[in-house]
């Protein structure tokens, strides 16, 4: 009987540890809202769609955990006043750029950000825009230049209804 108990300990103890290596279940992304964002420059109009990031879960959340984005998609971060605060890659599996945007929808500047060398535990960069910014938009990385877009564009935001 104390050999079955052993193995029944033994049996359980490495359950528990294969467990506890087994990687823990992705979040739910929170709800959010979708749009069209026009970008203007040059006499010319990109137009993607957005995610609006505008509650303090679906800004937290952001884009981690998503293996891939499309090409004319991205993520509209808006908070409630200027703001100077950075971003960070923790669990983002993308290479991102981000674009902070002032309150007349001005494109002020881009940034490039990389995926952590391990995007769960860091270390993470703080991406941090030199003026502060009442809008972001995280897009695939290099997507503003592929675009030609640059500081200076005109956003426009259009939310259907």
């Amino acid at each position: 009987m104390r050999r079955l108990a052993a193995g029944v300990l033994v049996f359980l103890a490495a359950a528990g540890l294969a467990a506890s290596a087994a990687p823990s279940p992705t979040p739910a992304s929170p709800p959010v809202e979708r749009g069209t964002l026009h970008i203007y420059q040059g006499g010319r109009r990109v137009t993607i769609s957005v995610e609006i990031a505008n509650t303090f879960e679906s800004r937290s959340h952001g884009l981690m955990f998503r293996e891939k984005l499309d090409e004319n998609a991205g993520m509209l971060f808006i908070f409630g006043e200027d703001t100077n605060g950075g971003f960070w890659m923790k669990n983002t599996l993308i290479p991102l750029s981000i674009g902070f945007i002032d309150r007349n929808w001005r494109l002020i500047e881009i940034l490039d950000m990389a995926v952590a060398p391990d995007p769960e535990n860091g270390p993470f960069n703080i991406y941090v825009p030199r003026k502060p910014y009442r809008y972001a938009l995280e897009v695939n990385q290099g997507f503003f230049k592929r675009k030609g877009i640059d500081v200076g564009a005109r956003l426009e935001m259009v939310i259907p209804k």
